[in-house]
């Protein structure tokens, strides 16, 4: 709770930059760097977006997901590398995770985004941390003692996929990728989610599964444009053109 307005700010900075064609890129070490990994991932298929727009970068690479690399944290050369590779500009968002709040890693990375003139936050589980000096914005919880003295996978770890998950929720509302509270860009790429859209319909437009399997075939598996179709009673072209118009916000071409 005491963190939430600094969230806000950071879901702020990243709905601007995903409206300016940008990313938010998530970058940590061991732990920190998995849980951004994690959140990435998952928005392609909630929200519909490329893979490329949620980026998640983990000190020693993709192998260090499963398998620790000791030392590639230490670096404060590494992020920034990784960063030219990405072709890190001014118009991403950078966020550097780091529990510990000091892991050089997320410092070099930091100052390399800062350089770009890319808004910078730093989440850190350590209040005053080095982590969030070198941020535009901390986000800096009180997470207390460890069950495990230093094991920051825990109750540290929590915390931070709970903010991660505030700020790419939070941002997909931003630009639109759900009305109400459904996910109204999900991706039907299995049965469960063939279904999931179609429940998605009918909880938006009250109609039946009939209706809504009708009005998915016809807009192509696109959730959002059945559910202006059937509350507008538009046809296709029609209910199309009115979303295009309102850049994809649902409520808007209502």
């Amino acid at each position: 709770k005491e963190v939430l307005p600094q969230v806000a700010q950071a879901v702020e900075w990243a709905v601007s930059s995903l409206e300016a064609g940008g990313r938010i890129v998530y970058f940590g070490a061991g732990t920190s760097g998995r849980l951004g990994v994690l959140d990435a991932v998952e928005c392609p298929p909630t929200f519909g977006v490329s893979p490329d727009v949620v980026v998640g970068l983990i000190a020693g690479g993709e192998k260090a997901f499963v398998r620790a690399v000791e030392g590639a944290e230490d670096s404060l050369e590494l992020c920034e590398e990784e960063f030219k590779k990405i072709g890190l500009n001014k118009n991403d968002i950078a966020i550097g995770i780091a529990a510990s709040g000091r892991t050089p890693y997320v410092i070099g990375g930091l100052r390399y985004a800062r350089s770009l003139g890319c808004k910078t936050v730093a989440i850190a589980c350590n209040k005053g941390s080095e982590v969030g000096k070198e941020a535009e914005l901390a986000i800096e919880p009180s997470c207390g003692p460890e069950v495990l003295t230093g094991s920051t996978r825990l109750k540290s770890g929590t915390a931070q996929k709970m903010i991660l998950n505030m700020i790419s929720t939070g941002s997909m509302v931003g630009v639109g990728k759900a009305y109400q509270n459904l996910m109204v860009d999900v991706q039907q790429t299995n049965k469960k989610l063939v279904v999931r859209a179609q429940n998605i319909t009918m909880a938006a437009t009250g109609c039946t599964r009939e209706e809504a399997a009708q009005a998915l075939e016809q807009a192509e598996g696109n959730a959002k444009l059945a559910i202006v179709m059937l509350l507008t009673q538009m046809p296709v072209d029609e209910a199309k053109a009115k979303l295009e118009a309102a850049h994809g916000h649902v409520r808007g071409a209502l």
